[in-house]
Protein backbone atom coordinates (compact mmCIF):
# COMPACT_ATOMS: atom_id res chain seq x y z
CA UNK A 1 0.00 0.00 0.00
CA UNK A 2 2.64 2.08 0.83
CA UNK A 3 4.55 1.29 -3.05
CA UNK A 4 1.57 2.54 -4.73
CA UNK A 5 1.21 5.76 -2.48
CA UNK A 6 4.78 6.67 -2.70
CA UNK A 7 4.28 5.74 -6.99
CA UNK A 8 1.64 7.91 -7.10
CA UNK A 9 3.24 11.05 -5.50
CA UNK A 10 5.68 10.34 -8.03
CA UNK A 11 3.74 10.31 -10.70
CA UNK A 12 2.26 13.90 -9.41
CA UNK A 13 5.84 15.16 -9.20
CA UNK A 14 6.90 14.12 -12.35
CA UNK A 15 3.69 15.95 -13.76
CA UNK A 16 4.09 18.79 -11.93
CA UNK A 17 8.02 19.57 -12.27
CA UNK A 18 8.77 22.14 -14.16
CA UNK A 19 11.10 22.79 -17.65
CA UNK A 20 11.96 25.41 -19.51
CA UNK A 21 11.83 25.28 -23.15
CA UNK A 22 14.26 27.78 -24.59
CA UNK A 23 14.31 29.00 -28.50
CA UNK A 24 18.34 30.22 -28.75
CA UNK A 25 19.64 31.99 -32.39
CA UNK A 26 22.12 29.01 -33.57
CA UNK A 27 24.68 31.31 -34.63
CA UNK A 28 24.97 33.30 -31.45
CA UNK A 29 23.29 30.87 -28.97
CA UNK A 30 21.66 34.07 -28.22
CA UNK A 31 18.04 33.43 -25.84
CA UNK A 32 15.25 34.95 -28.50
CA UNK A 33 12.05 33.17 -26.50
CA UNK A 34 11.38 31.01 -23.75
CA UNK A 35 8.69 28.88 -21.83
CA UNK A 36 7.94 27.85 -18.25
CA UNK A 37 6.11 24.24 -18.95
CA UNK A 38 5.01 21.22 -17.22
CA UNK A 39 3.94 17.70 -18.33
CA UNK A 40 0.98 18.70 -17.22
CA UNK A 41 0.21 22.01 -19.39
CA UNK A 42 0.94 20.48 -22.04
CA UNK A 43 -0.94 17.46 -22.27
CA UNK A 44 -4.01 19.72 -21.51
CA UNK A 45 -3.12 22.39 -23.98
CA UNK A 46 -2.53 19.59 -26.63
CA UNK A 47 -5.73 17.94 -25.69
CA UNK A 48 -7.71 21.44 -25.62
CA UNK A 49 -6.63 22.34 -29.05
CA UNK A 50 -7.44 18.76 -30.98
CA UNK A 51 -10.72 19.39 -29.08
CA UNK A 52 -11.37 22.74 -30.72
CA UNK A 53 -9.90 21.62 -33.65
CA UNK A 54 -12.46 18.96 -34.34
CA UNK A 55 -15.26 20.85 -33.33
CA UNK A 56 -14.41 23.86 -35.63
CA UNK A 57 -14.02 20.60 -38.50
CA UNK A 58 -17.27 19.32 -37.80
CA UNK A 59 -18.92 22.99 -37.42
CA UNK A 60 -17.41 23.71 -41.05
CA UNK A 61 -18.82 20.59 -42.80
CA UNK A 62 -21.87 20.34 -41.16
CA UNK A 63 -23.10 24.13 -41.22
CA UNK A 64 -21.09 25.91 -43.72
CA UNK A 65 -21.01 25.80 -48.22
CA UNK A 66 -17.62 24.41 -47.30
CA UNK A 67 -18.94 20.90 -46.88
CA UNK A 68 -19.97 20.76 -50.62
CA UNK A 69 -16.02 20.81 -51.70
CA UNK A 70 -16.03 17.47 -50.29
CA UNK A 71 -16.09 14.68 -52.19
CA UNK A 72 -19.59 12.84 -51.66
CA UNK A 73 -21.57 15.57 -50.67
CA UNK A 74 -24.23 17.73 -53.21
CA UNK A 75 -24.87 21.25 -53.80
CA UNK A 76 -28.21 22.23 -52.10
CA UNK A 77 -29.11 24.16 -55.63
CA UNK A 78 -27.99 21.51 -58.05
CA UNK A 79 -30.50 18.92 -56.08
CA UNK A 80 -32.84 22.24 -56.66
CA UNK A 81 -31.79 22.35 -60.16
CA UNK A 82 -32.26 18.70 -60.56
CA UNK A 83 -36.12 18.63 -59.40
CA UNK A 84 -37.06 21.65 -61.33
CA UNK A 85 -35.60 20.16 -64.15
CA UNK A 86 -37.97 16.90 -63.54
CA UNK A 87 -40.85 19.23 -63.44
CA UNK A 88 -39.89 20.59 -66.04
CA UNK A 89 -39.01 17.52 -68.17
CA UNK A 90 -42.64 16.36 -67.31
CA UNK A 91 -44.37 18.88 -68.85
CA UNK A 92 -42.40 19.26 -71.75
CA UNK A 93 -43.71 15.69 -72.35
CA UNK A 94 -47.43 16.59 -71.76
CA UNK A 95 -46.73 19.12 -74.33
CA UNK A 96 -45.33 17.17 -76.95
CA UNK A 97 -47.91 14.49 -76.45
CA UNK A 98 -50.38 17.24 -77.25
CA UNK A 99 -48.66 18.61 -80.48
CA UNK A 100 -48.30 15.06 -81.36
CA UNK A 101 -51.89 14.99 -81.80
CA UNK A 102 -52.63 18.01 -83.37
CA UNK A 103 -50.13 17.33 -85.94
CA UNK A 104 -51.58 13.63 -86.31
CA UNK A 105 -55.22 15.27 -86.57
CA UNK A 106 -53.50 18.22 -89.34
CA UNK A 107 -52.61 14.72 -90.78
CA UNK A 108 -55.76 13.46 -90.84
CA UNK A 109 -57.09 17.06 -92.16
CA UNK A 110 -54.78 16.43 -95.25
CA UNK A 111 -55.77 13.32 -95.83
CA UNK A 112 -59.58 13.74 -96.09
CA UNK A 113 -60.51 11.75 -93.14
CA UNK A 114 -61.19 14.77 -91.03
CA UNK A 115 -63.24 18.10 -92.02
CA UNK A 116 -61.03 21.40 -92.04
CA UNK A 117 -63.64 22.54 -89.85
CA UNK A 118 -63.28 19.74 -87.48
CA UNK A 119 -59.74 20.96 -86.59
CA UNK A 120 -59.42 22.77 -83.41
CA UNK A 121 -56.48 22.54 -80.99
CA UNK A 122 -58.66 23.04 -77.92
CA UNK A 123 -60.31 20.16 -78.88
CA UNK A 124 -56.97 18.50 -79.03
CA UNK A 125 -56.00 19.58 -75.27
CA UNK A 126 -59.25 18.78 -73.80
CA UNK A 127 -58.92 15.49 -75.49
CA UNK A 128 -55.55 14.84 -74.45
CA UNK A 129 -56.39 14.95 -70.51
CA UNK A 130 -57.90 11.22 -71.49
CA UNK A 131 -56.11 8.05 -72.02
CA UNK A 132 -55.63 7.30 -75.85
CA UNK A 133 -56.46 4.21 -75.13
CA UNK A 134 -59.85 4.52 -72.98
CA UNK A 135 -62.78 3.61 -74.73
CA UNK A 136 -65.93 5.52 -73.70
CA UNK A 137 -68.91 3.62 -73.13
CA UNK A 138 -72.62 4.78 -72.12
CA UNK A 139 -73.03 3.34 -68.77
CA UNK A 140 -75.83 1.18 -68.10
CA UNK A 141 -79.43 1.30 -66.13
CA UNK A 142 -77.73 -1.00 -63.58
CA UNK A 143 -74.35 1.52 -63.37
CA UNK A 144 -76.00 4.11 -63.11
CA UNK A 145 -78.10 3.07 -60.27
CA UNK A 146 -74.64 1.59 -58.62
CA UNK A 147 -72.93 4.85 -59.00
CA UNK A 148 -76.41 6.72 -56.97
CA UNK A 149 -75.86 4.19 -54.51
CA UNK A 150 -72.49 4.97 -53.61
CA UNK A 151 -72.19 8.64 -54.13
CA UNK A 152 -75.55 8.72 -51.45
CA UNK A 153 -73.27 6.55 -48.98
CA UNK A 154 -70.81 9.40 -49.35
CA UNK A 155 -68.01 7.20 -48.54
CA UNK A 156 -65.78 9.84 -48.78
CA UNK A 157 -67.47 12.76 -47.30
CA UNK A 158 -64.89 14.28 -44.43
CA UNK A 159 -67.62 15.98 -42.63
CA UNK A 160 -70.56 13.04 -42.20
CA UNK A 161 -73.66 14.59 -41.01
CA UNK A 162 -73.01 18.55 -41.06
CA UNK A 163 -72.44 18.83 -44.44
CA UNK A 164 -74.47 15.63 -46.10
CA UNK A 165 -75.12 17.28 -49.18
CA UNK A 166 -71.36 17.85 -50.18
CA UNK A 167 -69.58 15.84 -52.71
CA UNK A 168 -65.99 16.42 -51.40
CA UNK A 169 -63.15 13.89 -52.10
CA UNK A 170 -59.37 13.52 -51.53
CA UNK A 171 -56.85 12.46 -53.36
CA UNK A 172 -53.58 10.68 -52.35
CA UNK A 173 -50.60 12.92 -51.11
CA UNK A 174 -48.69 9.91 -52.61
CA UNK A 175 -48.68 6.18 -52.88
CA UNK A 176 -46.68 3.84 -51.15
CA UNK A 177 -47.29 1.66 -48.15
CA UNK A 178 -48.12 2.95 -44.38
CA UNK A 179 -45.50 2.16 -42.15
CA UNK A 180 -46.85 3.69 -38.96
CA UNK A 181 -50.98 4.02 -38.28
CA UNK A 182 -52.85 6.87 -37.08
CA UNK A 183 -52.82 6.04 -33.03
CA UNK A 184 -54.70 8.70 -31.11
CA UNK A 185 -54.13 7.26 -27.99
CA UNK A 186 -50.27 7.04 -28.82
CA UNK A 187 -50.93 10.69 -29.82
CA UNK A 188 -49.38 9.84 -32.93
CA UNK A 189 -52.19 11.75 -35.19
CA UNK A 190 -50.99 10.57 -38.70
CA UNK A 191 -49.94 7.67 -41.27
CA UNK A 192 -46.55 7.69 -41.97
CA UNK A 193 -46.30 6.39 -45.91
CA UNK A 194 -42.75 5.49 -46.61
CA UNK A 195 -41.25 6.70 -50.18
CA UNK A 196 -38.49 7.35 -52.04
CA UNK A 197 -36.42 10.04 -51.56
CA UNK A 198 -37.61 13.21 -53.92
CA UNK A 199 -40.64 11.74 -54.51
CA UNK A 200 -43.53 14.42 -55.64
CA UNK A 201 -46.29 15.30 -52.57
CA UNK A 202 -49.34 16.08 -54.11
CA UNK A 203 -52.14 18.58 -52.20
CA UNK A 204 -55.01 16.16 -51.40
CA UNK A 205 -57.98 19.56 -52.74
CA UNK A 206 -58.03 22.51 -53.28
CA UNK A 207 -56.48 24.96 -51.16
CA UNK A 208 -54.68 27.69 -49.53
CA UNK A 209 -51.20 27.16 -48.22
CA UNK A 210 -51.25 28.82 -44.40
CA UNK A 211 -47.33 26.82 -43.02
CA UNK A 212 -44.10 26.43 -45.27
CA UNK A 213 -41.18 26.60 -43.77
CA UNK A 214 -38.32 24.26 -41.29
CA UNK A 215 -38.65 23.26 -37.88
CA UNK A 216 -35.59 21.34 -35.94
CA UNK A 217 -38.10 18.71 -35.01
CA UNK A 218 -40.22 17.63 -38.34
CA UNK A 219 -38.06 19.31 -40.73
CA UNK A 220 -39.38 21.05 -43.66
CA UNK A 221 -43.25 21.06 -43.01
CA UNK A 222 -46.40 22.67 -45.06
CA UNK A 223 -49.90 23.50 -44.25
CA UNK A 224 -52.81 23.96 -46.68
CA UNK A 225 -56.23 24.74 -45.57
CA UNK A 226 -58.83 23.44 -47.74
CA UNK A 227 -62.58 23.82 -47.45
CA UNK A 228 -64.79 22.92 -44.62
CA UNK A 229 -62.26 23.74 -42.24
CA UNK A 230 -60.19 20.94 -43.37
CA UNK A 231 -56.67 20.88 -42.86
CA UNK A 232 -53.50 18.95 -44.48
CA UNK A 233 -50.47 18.66 -42.74
CA UNK A 234 -47.08 17.08 -44.77
CA UNK A 235 -43.93 17.04 -43.05
CA UNK A 236 -39.99 15.61 -43.32
CA UNK A 237 -40.30 16.87 -46.73
CA UNK A 238 -37.08 17.15 -48.00
CA UNK A 239 -37.77 20.44 -50.20
CA UNK A 240 -41.00 22.78 -50.67
CA UNK A 241 -42.14 24.34 -53.50
CA UNK A 242 -45.21 26.16 -52.27
CA UNK A 243 -44.85 29.58 -50.04
CA UNK A 244 -47.22 30.89 -47.35
CA UNK A 245 -49.78 31.89 -48.86
CA UNK A 246 -49.76 30.41 -52.21
CA UNK A 247 -53.11 28.62 -54.23
CA UNK A 248 -53.26 25.10 -55.03
CA UNK A 249 -55.23 22.59 -56.55
CA UNK A 250 -56.07 19.01 -55.91
CA UNK A 251 -53.01 16.80 -57.20
CA UNK A 252 -50.59 19.93 -57.56
CA UNK A 253 -47.08 19.16 -56.44
CA UNK A 254 -46.47 21.40 -53.42
CA UNK A 255 -43.43 19.42 -51.62
CA UNK A 256 -40.74 16.72 -52.70
CA UNK A 257 -40.32 13.38 -49.78
CA UNK A 258 -37.17 13.19 -47.72
CA UNK A 259 -36.58 12.75 -44.23
CA UNK A 260 -35.34 16.01 -42.17
CA UNK A 261 -36.01 17.24 -38.51
CA UNK A 262 -34.83 15.44 -35.36
CA UNK A 263 -37.92 12.71 -35.71
CA UNK A 264 -37.35 10.91 -38.89
CA UNK A 265 -35.91 7.48 -39.27
CA UNK A 266 -35.56 7.90 -43.22
CA UNK A 267 -37.02 8.90 -45.94
CA UNK A 268 -41.31 8.80 -45.92
CA UNK A 269 -44.03 11.49 -45.46
CA UNK A 270 -46.02 12.00 -42.00
CA UNK A 271 -49.45 13.05 -42.99
CA UNK A 272 -52.10 14.49 -40.87
CA UNK A 273 -55.64 15.17 -41.72
CA UNK A 274 -57.43 17.62 -39.19
CA UNK A 275 -61.51 18.30 -39.26
CA UNK A 276 -62.53 21.36 -37.78
CA UNK A 277 -59.46 21.39 -34.81
CA UNK A 278 -60.08 17.44 -34.57
CA UNK A 279 -57.58 14.85 -36.17
CA UNK A 280 -58.66 11.99 -38.05
CA UNK A 281 -57.35 8.99 -39.50
CA UNK A 282 -56.51 9.60 -43.26
CA UNK A 283 -57.14 6.19 -44.31
CA UNK A 284 -60.62 6.75 -43.62
CA UNK A 285 -60.80 8.88 -46.66
CA UNK A 286 -57.93 8.12 -48.59
CA UNK A 287 -56.59 5.23 -50.26
CA UNK A 288 -52.40 5.40 -50.34
CA UNK A 289 -51.92 2.19 -52.19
Amino acid sequence: MADKTTNKRKFAKKLLHKYRLVILNEDTFEERLSFKLTRLNVFVTVTLSAIILIAATTYIIAFTPLKEYIPGYSSAQLKERAINLAYTTDSLQGVIKMNNQYLGSIKSVLTGDLEAYALNRDSVLTGSEYNEDMEVVTPSRADSLLREQVAQEDKYNILPGATENINFSLIAPVKGSISAEFDAEEKHFAVDIVVARNSPIKSVADGRVIFSEWTTETGYVIIVKHGYDLLSVYKHNASLTKAQGDVVRAGEVIATAGSTGEFTTGPHLHFELWNEGTPVDPTEYIDFN
